[in-house]
């Protein structure tokens, strides 16, 4: 399993010094944001990518994943991104959300967006790269595992894959739900994204909110159980996704959250 930093929570820092604060907490590789505000434009794919990609091999760090935000083939850029990945050597490229419209929507919903799947599917042959959906709480279709599946279904896992967040699946499902989820999707689970979450209390409603690794809902062991289990040997990202941090706080943490997965994985590997 390739320990990769998720870029989001470092943009302010230079790509080079990104990549040295990344090699430098020991992780194997990034997940860098190619989207609207991210690291890198759609629109300067195919300039900037490879040689982000160099940077990052010239700090020891490999690239197996971009985050997009593409959820349509026919969207600007979407078949730059698709190929540029491909020429760069990235595997997996995560999709965006396709927002839930609410009740009596989510059939009609599910076979619009698994019709643009197959659109989807046919850039990921062309380019021989995977394109993976995440599972991520909320208005998203995609909160719920069994959604997801119902979306995935039949597609081919190596095209169209499962990029997993056990962290906002265990908002949705917080005893067992997580754990069904890992179940139905476990032949379609292709990049893992590791965060945790806890719910408060403010002013009379429950919010659920990021927390360290280990303080939160998810049972952090049994998830990498699991994984063990299915065979999963793919990117995990780790998201280190805390507001109101200062970069410096920010490189503690994350040292602190990779440390604690990388506790997990020995522990497995010794039993």
């Amino acid at each position: 399993m390739h320990l990769l930093l998720f870029a989001k929570m470092f943009q302010e820092l230079p790509l080079l010094k990104f990549a040295e604060v990344a090699a430098s907490m020991g992780f194997d590789g990034v997940d860098l944001t190619v989207r609207p505000g991210g690291y890198i434009l759609p629109e300067e794919v195919e300039k900037k990518l490879p040689r982000a990609v160099e940077i990052f091999e010239s700090k020891g760090l490999s690239t197996p994943m971009i985050t997009t935000s593409i959820t349509s083939s026919s969207e600007p850029y979407a078949q730059e991104i698709f190929k540029t990945a491909s020429n760069c050597g990235i595997k997996y490229l995560k999709l965006g959300y396709w927002r839930y419209k609410g009740f009596g929507s989510l059939m009609s919903q599910i076979a619009e967006v698994r019709e643009e799947l197959k659109r989807i599917q046919r850039l990921s042959e062309e380019y021989g790269v995977t394109a993976v959906v995440h599972t991520h709480s909320g208005m998203c279709l995609t909160a719920e595992p069994i959604v997801m599946w119902m979306i995935i279904k039949d597609f081919d896992p190596d095209f169209i894959g499962a990029y997993i967040d056990p962290g906002h699946m265990a908002v949705e499902g917080g005893l067992a739900g997580w754990l069904m989820g890992m179940d139905i999707l476990a032949d379609y689970v292709r990049v893992v994204a590791v965060k945790d979450f806890g719910w408060f209390k403010e002013k009379g409603s429950w919010k659920a909110k990021i927390v360290p690794l280990g303080e939160g809902l998810v049972p952090w062991r049994k998830v990498f159980e699991i994984l063990k289990i299915i065979g999963f040997k793919g990117p995990i990202s780790i998201h280190c996704e805390y507001k109101g941090l200062t970069i410096k706080q920010l490189i503690k943490q994350a040292n602190k959250d990779l440390e604690y997965v990388r506790k997990i994985l020995h522990s497995l590997k010794s039993s």
